[in-house]
């Protein structure tokens, strides 16, 4: 059967090549297409029944003491590690026989590889495939390590996490660790438990006990350390350096006393000084849940709304179905002295790692509100992590900060431009590692903010459909419609972002569909009381597309005022963005934000960083 296919083969490629000829001679434009000939499988097969096989055998591999023959030139020729050995001019070059220090199973299954570069990991045991995995390491088969990992990834259990991480932490598979860690936070109180949870390195142990999303109740990590710490004597010198990962100043004080002390593992002074923390400490290094890109302000995660009015609306998800009388939830607005009655205050299901919080403030008219937020792992000791009592903001609030465990969110309205009520229509929480940068309370973006999507709106400006000043087409426009135009003399062009940024440049689209040009001033505020001249071109003619950059300012609205048009009396814009997304620009924009953190995370003061 082998010679007939090896016929036929051969058959193939002579008939492809004579046809490749006569095209070549008689110029013929209807040629023939060649052929491609794969035998891989069947290449695969026939070099895998030469695996440890004595036929042209050159070399032996003494592997706990069973002699496994091999081929010096195929080991070679898949392996850097093998090369060296065997053509390296190492001692071992000149050998017949080498001993290796390897699990024998493990090696029978790399070498299978080697030879076929097949290997059935779901027919092999747990114990083999970790084995295999360092083989591949050792060896330098990366391709190889890499298809085992995202195989333990895919079979991650309670029974076998705890092996995975320390071998992923032993071959430094980054991704692997990765996930591993994520899948023990997420069974944390499982984990401690386990008895696979003794078996740990110290090196893994360490790594599980620093992250603050490995979360259980403290008293519970604490007695799986203490056991840990019994079960290895023999291998851990020093017991504090693994105690002292223990965050104890999270435990009760009845814990401490009752728990903690009769085990004698902790001197006295050590266990004062967590209870002193406990008590006087106003930021604890408390651990939480992490969910990444999850909403964890939601039934699902048995969250709920505790102070505020129809407090049902907030996390229901229905972010539509919303009017003046219904799908809110309120809170009066009241300049009062006791801020802890005040506001609408959302308890999450238990302690979650977040860094980002989106609000929907009610939007169904022009108005606006001012606010903050605080955050809490209790109802009474309250940070603020978002002032916006200076800025008016509208519709969706996109906020960030610093990622922290959290159990209680409260929004405090300070302002609404119409009455004195703060409406929220819903709120989601969440850990993201999409951020952007904050600086002094406000975001620095990249992206283009003067968007509907992200709450801005044109206030001021006459258009046949309302805010194709931001609706980012910039191609289909003419004479009638597609752009805002207003009165040259009178009035101007106003756009309120959505929420407060900092912003160093704008861009727009001046009408073009003739030779007529422009001249005109922008001016930004945050409150439409006190202005700012960022950009004028009152002497200027200026045509089509403009970009503009200016030192950095906080802003929540843009005026665009036209002073004279060639044509006629009216000022006409396409599209307006902002920072401007002006690929020349884009760069030097974000090194804006890069100088504006490092200023902020300079200040001492907390104060909003000067812009200049």
């Amino acid at each position: 059967m082998s010679s007939q296919s090896d016929t036929m083969a051969a058959s193939g490629q002579h008939q492809s090549s004579s046809s490749a000829g006569a095209t070549g001679s008689n110029n013929n434009s209807n040629s023939t297409d060649t052929q491609e000939i794969s035998l891989t499988a069947r290449f695969s097969e026939q070099m895998a029944q030469l695996c440890m096989a004595e036929n042209y055998s050159d070399v032996s591999f003494i592997v706990e003491g069973e002699r496994l023959p091999a081929h010096r030139v195929i080991l070679a020729a898949r392996s850097d590690y093998f090369r060296a050995l065997l053509y390296g001019g190492l001692s071992e070059t000149n050998l017949n026989e080498i001993t290796l220090q390897a699990p024998l199973v493990a090696f029978k299954a790399l070498l299978r590889y080697i030879y076929s570069g097949n290997m059935s990991l779901s027919e092999m045991k747990e114990e083999n495939i970790l084995d295999t995995l360092g083989l591949a390491n050792q060896y330098g088969f990366a391709d190889l390590e890499m298809a085992i990992s995202d195989y333990l990834h895919d079979v991650l259990s309670l029974d076998n996490v705890c092996a995975i991480l320390d071998a992923a932490r032993l071959f430094r598979l980054d991704e692997l660790t990765t996930v591993c860690h994520s899948f023990m936070d997420r069974n944390a109180p499982d984990i401690l438990q386990h008895e696979s949870f003794h078996t740990l390195s110290l090196d893994s142990l360490t790594s599980l006990l620093q992250r603050d999303s490995f979360f259980a109740p403290e008293v519970q990590i604490f007695e799986a350390v203490y056991e840990w710490c019994r079960c290895n004597t023999d291998t851990v010198n020093n017991v504090d350096s693994v105690v002292a990962k223990v965050r104890f100043s999270l435990m009760s004080l009845e814990e401490l006393l009752h728990v903690v002390r009769p085990s004698g593992i902790l001197e006295p002074d050590r266990l004062l000084d967590a209870i002193t923390e406990k008590i006087s400490s106003l930021r604890l290094p408390n651990r939480g849940a992490l969910f990444p890109e999850e909403n964890v302000a939601s039934a699902k995660f048995n969250s709920r709304t505790i102070l505020g009015e129809q407090r049902s609306a907030l996390l229901d998800g229905d972010t539509l179905s919303y009017d003046l009388e219904q799908g809110y939830t309120r809170a009066a607005i009241s300049t009062g002295a006791n801020s802890d009655s005040m506001g609408i205050v959302v308890e999450l299901g238990k302690m979650f790692i977040i860094n980002h919080i989106k609000v929907l403030l009610w939007d169904r008219d022009t108005r606006s509100y001012s606010y903050y937020v605080e955050v809490s792992v209790n109802p009474n000791n309250w940070e603020r992590v978002v002032d916006h009592t200076k800025y008016y903001c509208r519709s969706w609030q996109f906020l960030y900060f610093p990622a922290r465990a959290v159990r209680y969110i409260r929004l405090v309205g300070t302002h609404n431009t119409v009455n004195q009520v703060f409406h929220v229509v819903a709120l989601e929480a969440m850990f993201t590692e999409s951020t952007i940068p904050v600086v002094g309370g406000v975001l620095a973006p990249s992206c283009n903010v003067a968007t509907v999507e992200l709450s801005a709106t044109v206030v001021e400006g006459v258009s046949r459909t309302r805010n194709v000043l931001l609706n980012g087409d910039v191609k289909n426009y003419d004479w009638d419609a597609g752009y805002t135009c207003h009165q040259i003399g009178t009035g101007a062009i106003l756009i309120q972002l959505g929420q407060p940024y900092w912003i160093s440049s704008l861009r727009l689209l001046l009408w073009d569909c003739d030779n007529r040009s422009y001249s005109f001033f922008i001016e930004v505020s945050t409150n439409l009381k006190d202005w700012e001249t960022v950009v004028d071109k009152r002497a200027d003619h200026l045509k089509s597309w403009q970009s503009f950059t200016f030192l950095p300012k906080v802003v929540v609205y843009i005026r665009i005022v036209g002073t004279h048009n060639t044509a006629n009396e009216m000022f006409h814009c396409v599209h307006f963005e902002c920072p401007s997304q002006d690929p020349a620009l884009l760069k030097s924009g974000q090194e804006v934000a890069v100088v504006l953190k490092e200023r902020d995370s300079k200040a001492q003061d907390g104060q909003q960083p000067s812009p200049d």
